[in-house]
């Protein structure tokens, strides 16, 4: 299995403390997974959009990637 670095703010890392029962590489594995399962999805289907047209369209990015907990994405 590869390891996978990633940076998040001090202020998640520290909600994130609170909730120390939580595996969060886990999370973060599941959340990956589901994410390139719809991408094969679209790549599958030639009628759906473009993955190029899709990562450009700020709906889209808004709609699937919105998340109450996370407020950088309210201004989207």
């Amino acid at each position: 299995m590869t390891n996978v670095t990633l940076s998040i703010e001090d202020s998640v890392y520290n909600k994130m403390k609170q909730y120390s029962e939580i595996k969060w590489s886990e999370v973060i594995r599941k959340m990956i997974i589901q994410r390139v399962k719809e991408l094969e999805q679209i790549n599958k289907d030639k009628n759906n959009e473009t993955i190029l047209t899709m990562f450009a369209s700020e709906k889209v990015l808004k709609k699937d990637w919105e998340n109450k907990a996370d407020e950088r994405w309210n201004n989207v």
